[in-house]
């Protein structure tokens, strides 16, 4: 045992000496080889073509030299000139693709390689390629420099390669300020060129626009090498974004230390990431892009001051305005204020007149009643008896929040009159409806945090990774008008939104004004709030100026970095608005059976998530179940609408709806309530029409489409609301005719500028920028801008127009207000 371990171990050291031999003579042979082959060294010139071949036993080196040249024409540069150069070289007979060109250049601080054939996206193999040699930047160079470059072609075929080469100095490598280049790209021959800034430019637009749609990719990057000019690489530094037909990157001085940059151009292979779809080069088809490049100075700083205090001014002056027409009319002592009331009659005229009023219409104004008719007369002389016991407090409140269990016999009663008066519908005690209409403001505050600090949370995060990564693609922006400051590329789309802020804090200041009159009003006669006029109820309007604030503000967020995947931050808070001023309009007339908060704000989520799944996944399936989603929907709010909220959703609601239609469509010749009945079939009309529209075309924009619902069907509702006021001889206010023809005069520009479509996130990013157009307005707002101011200006008219809508009844008695 103790021999046989010794002679294993000998055996082992004899492989081990035996295979270490092996390797050293296949190093040796393989060195042996490479250095074997012949080498030859030849003098180049620039701008002379050399054609010459090579295999395994040979390699050719040309040897170029120049000098860096003095810059002594623009004395005012601190620096020579940067000269580059150019290799251009062409297979001339096919080779194995095993064993391709091996292409080498050598300079002072770098190396260069590629080989023939060249492949792209493993699919297509370019038999000639040309690229730009990376310069020396400024610190490693000086005038009258000596520099040597060489190009080395080699490979380790058996077979000749025969080849061309050509080198060639760039005369235009530095592009001037406004200087239009023309070029041409192919996916083997990428350029890129140098701009430096001058002294008074702290800013420059790179712009690239071309007639046709073939893909590329525009970077800007640091003066540094290597220089990314390969469609594998061009991604790895700096700024980038694909182009087809145009596009633009801006370029701030502060952020590069030479204050100079290149200008890299790349031809895609395929347009797959600038369209999406994969199609197939064919064989011998030649692709080429024909583009012009021009850089051109942005706008100056004081540019910047103008556009934000401009913007301000114009929101300012409306403060100024609504000061002046504050003092104006509610100053003067002949218009002490909105609330104007008539002389006032004695306690027994009151009551005789009271009296009159409900015998003449109790008995012939019932279409259908619960109790017995000569109760309700008892009722009524009794409560005319008792004058502390005109309104009803908590008796006849909603059955959704009743205090007590026989409030429905009264609802039955005062609801389902052939003609309803303000009086039947707001006899709940006015301080329990105010804290009801209160929870609207409170709900959306609490609503707001929680969903602004998510979406601020968001697009800051998007923001940043545009800086880092340099990925322009990302973000959707009007890269022809967009104005950087700070870490915010596109300043001016956010800004552009303080309008709905502003205005909407002064229509909170506006709302707040007319409470407090109110209620002092209330103070100095008890009738104001009891027995005249539209009950005042505001806790809608505070929701409506608090949701104006916060679409500016998610607005703003949207725009930090607009793109397919926070649509939604622009568009929620439309969708509460026009929920909110349609519940508002309801509100008005029908102040004891309007939508609870809770419940409205529940609807309005669910909307915004339907808008999340039809964008996302807008699929047939899905525009069927939602347009069916939709007219029935429809169909049960308008049957709750037509009988003023006596019709509960439960398990029969379908039996409950074919028994009220067959009894008032084929039974009964004219409706119960014309009025409502004509309004509710053309709503329906209208609204079963928008759903079968959109199964049929399937609108790309599902977010658009669903915001246009919303907005039809409010400006349907404030028409005929308009329409019904003027049937029934309601005068309309002055003011309020003046806020409509602002509002007209504002909403039609407006939607002008909304349809411009400078960009779109439903195309990719590449197409999307085919739209970007020059600023408009102070050389710092785009036409989308244009769209903020004048929508904000146009939203706010409009609510005051909901706000001044029925100024006319102040001093009318509620028992004389029709509901409609």
């Amino acid at each position: 045992m103790l021999t046989f371990i010794p002679s294993i171990c000998v055996f082992s050291f004899l492989t081990l000496l035996q295979t270490r031999s092996s390797f050293q003579t296949s190093s040796a042979s393989i060195l042996s080889r490479l250095y074997s082959q012949k080498l030859s060294v030849i003098d180049g010139h620039f701008g002379n073509s050399y054609t010459n071949q090579t295999n395994e036993n040979s390699t050719i080196i040309y040897k170029f030299e120049y000098k860096e040249i003095e810059n002594k024409f623009m004395p005012h540069f601190s620096r020579n000139w940067t000269t580059a150069v150019r290799i251009s070289i062409k297979l001339l007979n096919t080779a194995d693709e095993d064993f391709p060109l091996l292409f080498v250049a050598r300079q002072q601080r770098g190396v260069i390689s590629w080989q023939l054939p060249l492949p792209l996206e493993n699919i297509y193999e370019y038999e000639y390629a040309s690229r730009t040699l990376c310069p020396l930047d400024q610190q490693h160079r000086k005038a009258d420099m000596k520099q040597v470059m060489y190009a080395e072609i080699s490979s380790m075929s058996v077979k000749n390669l025969n080849f061309s080469l050509k080198a060639s100095k760039i005369s235009d490598f530095e592009l001037k300020p406004g200087e239009v280049k023309n070029l041409s790209l192919t996916p083997s021959e990428p350029q890129y060129y140098m701009y430096t800034f001058p002294r008074n430019i702290d800013s420059v637009i790179v712009k690239v626009e071309s007639g046709d749609r073939k893909c590329m990719v525009l970077s800007v990057q640091d003066i540094q090498c290597p220089v990314f000019d390969l469609d594998k690489d061009v991604e790895f530094s700096g700024t980038y974004q694909t182009v087809t037909k145009q596009g633009a990157i801006t370029v701030e001085k502060k952020k590069y230390m030479e204050e100079s940059f290149y200008i890299v151009l790349v031809l895609k292979p395929k347009d797959y990431e600038c369209n999406g779809i994969d199609e197939i080069q064919l064989p011998g088809e030649e692709r080429t892009k024909h583009l012009t490049l021009r850089v051109y100075g942005t706008i100056s700083s004081s540019k910047y001051y103008i556009g934000i205090v401009g913007a301000l001014a114009i929101f300012g002056g409306f403060y100024l305005i609504a000061f002046m027409i504050g003092c104006c009319y509610h100053g003067c002592q002949k218009n002490r204020g909105v609330w104007i009331i008539e002389e006032e009659k004695s306690e027994a005229e009151e009551e005789t007149e009271d009296l009159l009023n409900r015998s003449n219409r109790l008995p012939g104004s019932y279409g259908a009643t619960t109790g017995n008719e000569s109760d309700v007369m008892d009722r009524s002389l009794h409560e005319i008896q008792t004058p502390s016991n005109i309104t009803v407090d908590t008796d006849s409140v909603d059955s959704s929040i009743d205090f007590l269990p026989d409030a429905d016999k009264e609802k039955d009663v005062f609801r389902t009159k052939t003609i309803l008066f303000v009086v039947d519908l707001a006899r709940k005690s006015r301080k329990k409806v105010a804290k009801s209409y209160s929870l609207f403001c409170r709900n959306l505050a609490a609503i707001s945090i929680f969903y602004g600090l998510a979406v601020l949370q968001l697009v800051l995060t998007y923001q940043k990774v545009l800086n880092v990564t340099g990925n322009q693609d990302i973000c959707y922006y009007n890269f022809d008008c967009a104005h950087p400051l700070g870490a915010l590329t596109s300043f001016n789309n956010v800004f552009s939104n303080v309008g709905y802020i502003l205005l909407g804090i002064l229509f909170l200041i506006l709302v707040a004004r007319r409470d407090v009159i109110y209620k002092k009003a209330v103070q100095n006669d008890r009738k104001i709030g009891k027995e005249l006029g539209i009950p005042q109820h505001f806790g809608l309007f505070y929701a409506m100026g608090l949701a104006l604030v916060m679409e500016g503000l998610m607005s703003a967020c949207y725009h930090v970095c607009p793109n397919y995947s926070n649509f939604q931050f622009d568009t929620s808070f439309m969708y509460i608005i026009a929920c909110l001023c349609m519940l508002k309009i309801y509100q008005s007339r029908h102040p004891d059976i309007s939508a609870k908060a809770h419940t409205s704000y529940m609807f309005m989520a669910c909307v915004i998530f339907i808008a999340v799944i039809g964008v996302l996944h807008g699929t047939e399936s899905f525009w069927i179940v939602f347009s069916t989603i939709y007219m029935v929907g429809t169909l049960i709010m308008s049957v709750y609408i037509y009988y003023m909220g006596r019709w509960k959703l439960n398990r029969e609601i379908f039996i409950h709806t074919w028994v009220q239609i067959r009894q008032n469509c084929f039974m009964c010749p004219r409706p119960m309530y014309k009025d409502r009945f004509i309004f509710l079939v053309l709503g329906n009309s209208i609204n079963w029409s928008i759903a079968i529209f959109g199964v049929v075309t399937r609108p790309r924009d599902f977010a658009s489409y669903l915001l246009a619902i919303f907005i039809g069907n409010l400006m349907f509702y404030t028409v005929y609301y308009t329409i019904m006021k003027l049937r029934h001889k309601e005068r309309l206010h002055p003011l309020l005719i003046f806020f409509v023809a602002c509002a007209i005069l504002c909403w039609i520009p407006a939607l002008y500028f909304f349809f411009a479509h400078l960009t779109s996130w439903q195309l990719n990013p590449s197409q999307s920028r085919e739209g970007n157009q020059n600023c408009m307005l102070f050389e710092f707002y785009d036409s989308h801008d244009i769209w903020h101011f004048l929508s904000a200006i146009s939203m706010f008219f409009s609510f005051l127009i909901l706000l001044t809508l029925d100024d006319d009844l102040f001093s009318t008695r509620r028992d004389k207000i029709p509901v409609f």
